[in-house]
């Protein structure tokens, strides 16, 4: 379905410590800075007006539910050779010689659209397609034309549908977007069960996750067993682990973006499920139907509440833990220039210990909170506005205590943000997209109170404020028929403000005082040279800076991690990755092939120093110490996209290697999520209409740890000696899942469906190390001590249950 509207035609990383920069830079380098910033703008403008052409422009919707389709192709298939995909709200735009053309609409699970255009003037058409019935002998499960991965710029980039992801087995029947990234090649699990993850080398806090653009400080329920993203919410998800485009910043590894649903336009629906631990619900429909519409969708976990019948009379009575998410969303369309939206998530993990015999208690509550609030404007077939409005909070709290005595903590991280993009189509192939961003950050430390009677202790610790700007500009463009690139240019900068007390040099800075200033250029390039229609080699180096901080004693981030800003003595981390790669296409576009190395060099790292031991009195900047990292690596992916068996298998052979004066005597050392190998192999067999089948088996090597290496008496106490930092390895880890989903009634026509998925977890029940720890005997007067170590596991062979349903109300 279409609607056409005419109308007429009218040394790295690069710092630059003598500027100072807020939102503009000063000093007597200006006229250089804006020389350099107006040279892409020059170029891209002389091309613009090198050949005069039409644009042919438009959205691509759902044409059930109104919602944009992001990503969706448009190819232009007579005279063939050019084309594009719709951006993050469904958008599009060519621009074209006049003439007559065929085109062609596709987008995962959707019948495609051919439409035949006649070009003669400016042309906005507007696609709905329709979603297709599940077909056995043509499957297609990615959403793009079927030669993308060899065509485009884009490197290490996978975009996941909700709907694959669904199918993939699961721990306990939650359905994780993050867990099934973990398959992907290049990704590596945090560990046993934990949806924490590590991309190329780099830390768990380098990972940029982006909820409708708001950042998640914290991913993870259940300290990290399970992410905060309820698969019914969620409408897109793209991973980014190779060439970061420039409108990204502030990590170093990897971008996760998600995109929640925007809502159905055209009538109700609810859908949700009942499983082993939690349940959950979402209904979107209409406001104004054709015009508004609104998401709302909550997950709650209750394993814990049914079993409080049974702690009664024990000593844990009253004991118990549950989390839970709620999203909700609301959009307006006024027109095709002007759409509003409105996103906002909240999320909570509560845990309450209560050990009535000794009288010991504590609460833990923790959580994200975000809101979005975003502006699209249309100005013109060729220039594409959107400015977004964003909020978001992430607190920790602890408060316990034992008979007269109680003590408190609390830490977060609380974000204001403002963002202008730009989407730009100048015309001759070229995509350009230009913005600013600007984020007012507050970082608490750990604040700890504690009381003894009457008796009262508290560190004293205040918020830390900073300011973090940044420009950016970038042109995916195509030189002749066989090199494309991708280039971009940002311009970034941080600066920690008052009220501050120097730890260098006692100086007090008054509220709103720059303590510090940063400034980072980073460029980007990414190219395609593409060797025949069904191969090609890619490549890119990508410069980037992190100005945030989150140091962690674990393996993967707690809930406890405290996050801490670049100042006078942490100095922002910088990483520069280069990274080159093979993209083959067989059978008729039917499997994918990819062969890609990297190597990154990575500046600033920070940990903690040796021996270090937590204590909330320490100001944390004390316990830092500083050092370089490398990682590189080769990854090998082969995917089959079409027919009843589809799936794919990844493998990465990689190093990953820290070097920091003041740890491990300077010697290099692996980083504790430094894995040789890592395997996956996800598969899906569509056996028939109701049943349908799926497994994933996962081999990696065993996680780097510090192991004990010898105890002995200085007068009377026994010392433990540590040996080389990351010196011995877990045994290696692999584990299979398997899942079928049953659907007794799989008519699409049908408003009420429902279907029941079957997991198993661990099927054969490898005992998987999680961790080890020493048990310490020790006999002084005997003169000998003894340190065994013992092995824990988490999680033996787990089978699961979940009903899922959906009801879908007559659109009108």
């Amino acid at each position: 379905m279409t609607d056409t509207v005419f109308s007429k035609k009218y040394n790295f990383p690069f710092p630059v410590e003598q500027f100072t920069f807020s939102c503009v830079v000063l000093g007597n380098q200006r006229k250089m800075m804006k020389k350099l910033l107006l040279i892409p703008l020059l170029f891209i403008t002389l091309l613009a007006f090198a050949q005069e052409k039409y644009t042919l422009s438009g959205y691509v919707r759902d044409v059930a539910t109104g919602e944009d389709l992001v990503g969706a192709s448009v190819l232009v298939q007579m005279p063939g050779g050019q084309g594009t995909t719709t951006n993050a709200y469904g958008f599009y735009s060519l621009q074209l010689p006049a003439g007559q053309y065929q085109l062609a609409f596709t987008y995962l699970g959707y019948q495609s659209e051919t439409e035949a255009v006649n070009l003669d003037q400016d042309i906005r058409l507007n696609v709905d397609l329709k979603e297709e019935t599940l077909q056995l002998e043509e499957v297609v499960v990615t959403a793009r034309e079927d030669d993308e991965n060899v065509r485009s710029t884009e490197m290490g980039t996978v975009g996941l549908a909700m709907d694959n992801v669904r199918k993939l087995p699961a721990l306990m029947g939650e359905v994780d977007v993050l867990k099934t990234i973990q398959l992907l090649p290049g990704v590596l699990s945090a560990g046993e069960g934990t949806s924490g993850f590590y991309v190329r080398g780099g830390g768990p806090d380098q990972n940029l996750v982006l909820l409708d653009e708001a950042v998640v400080y914290n991913s993870g329920h259940l300290l990290g067993f399970f992410s905060v993203f309820n698969a019914d919410a969620i409408k897109n998800t793209t991973l980014i682990k190779g060439g970061m485009p420039a409108r990204y910043g502030g990590r170093l590894s990897s971008v996760v973006d998600i995109q929640m649903k925007e809502g159905n336009n055209h009538y109700y629906s609810v859908e949700g499920g009942v499983g082993a631990i939690a349940s959950r619900l979402a209904v979107q429909g209409p406001i104004v139907r054709n015009k508004s519409s609104f998401m709302l969708s909550a997950r709650r976990t209750y394993a814990l509440d049914l079993a409080q019948p049974f702690l009664e009379g024990t000593s844990f009575e009253g004991t118990n833990y549950y989390f839970y998410d709620l999203n909700a969303k609301l959009n307006y369309r006024f027109s095709d220039q002007d759409r509003l939206y409105l996103s906002t998530y909240f999320g909570r993990d509560v845990l309450k210990f209560r050990g009535n015999q000794r009288d010991f208690y504590f609460d833990l509550p923790y959580g994200n909170a975000t809101a979005t609030l975003r502006w699209n404007h249309l100005f013109s077939s060729k220039l594409f506005l959107n400015v977004s409005a964003i909020y978001n909070d992430y607190d920790f709290s602890f408060d316990g205590g034992q008979g007269e005595f109680r003590i408190g903590l609390f830490s977060g991280v609380r974000d204001w943000n403002g963002k202008v993009d730009f989407d730009w189509f100048p015309g001759g192939g070229h995509e350009v997209k230009f913005g600013a961003n600007y984020t007012y950050h507050q970082l608490t430390p750990n604040v700890a109170t504690a009381t003894d009677g009457e008796q009262v202790f508290s560190n004293d610790f205040e918020p830390t404020y900073a300011h973090e700007s940044a420009v950016y500009l970038l042109d995916d463009f195509s030189i002749g028929p066989r090199l494309s690139l991708n280039t971009g240019l940002r311009l970034s900068a941080f600066s920690q403000i008052g009220p501050y007390v120097s730890g260098v040099d006692s100086t007090v800075y008054a509220k709103g005082e720059p303590v510090k200033t940063y400034v980072r250029l980073e460029p980007r390039l990414s190219f395609t040279w593409t060797l025949s229609p069904s191969s090609s080699i890619k490549g890119g180096v990508t410069l980037a800076n992190q100005y945030l901080h989150l140091v962690s004693n674990s393996t993967s981030t707690l809930p406890a991690d405290v996050w801490v800003p670049s100042s006078e003595v942490v100095k922002p981390q910088g990483g520069i990755q280069y990274a080159l790669g093979y993209f083959r296409n067989f059978a008729d576009n039917m499997l994918e092939g990819s062969v890609e190395a990297y190597y990154k060099d990575l500046r600033n790292q920070v940990d903690y120093r040796e021996n270090y031991v937590d204590n909330v009195a320490n100001d944390l900047e004390s316990e830092f110490v500083f050092g370089r990292g490398r990682a590189y690596g080769a990854e090998l992916f082969l995917q089959k996209r079409k027919g009843q068996l589809t799936g794919w298998v990844g493998y990465t052979l990689s190093r990953t290697e820290r070097i920091f004066p003041d740890i491990n005597g300077g010697q290099v050392f692996p980083a504790v999520y430094d894995r040789r190998h890592d395997l996956s192999v996800v598969a899906n067999y569509q056996l028939n209409r109701k049943w349908e089948l799926s497994g994933a088996f996962v081999f990696g090597s065993g996680n780097a740890y510090t192991p004990v290496q010898s105890l002995y008496f200085i007068d009377r106490f026994p010392v433990t000696q540590y040996g080389p930092r990351n010196s011995a390895r877990l045994p290696d880890y692999h584990r299979l899942d398997l899942s079928a989903t049953f659907t007794p009634k799989p008519d699409s026509e049908k408003r009420f469906t429902s279907s029941w998925a079957f997991s198993i977890y661990n099927v054969y029940s490898r005992q998987n190390p999680f961790f080890i720890y020493y048990d310490l005997q020790s006999d002084p007067a005997a003169g000998s001590a003894q340190a065994t170590a013992y092995k824990v596991s988490l999680f033996p062979v787990i089978p699961s249950v979940t009903w899922n349903f959906s009801w879908k109300g007559r659109k009108e």
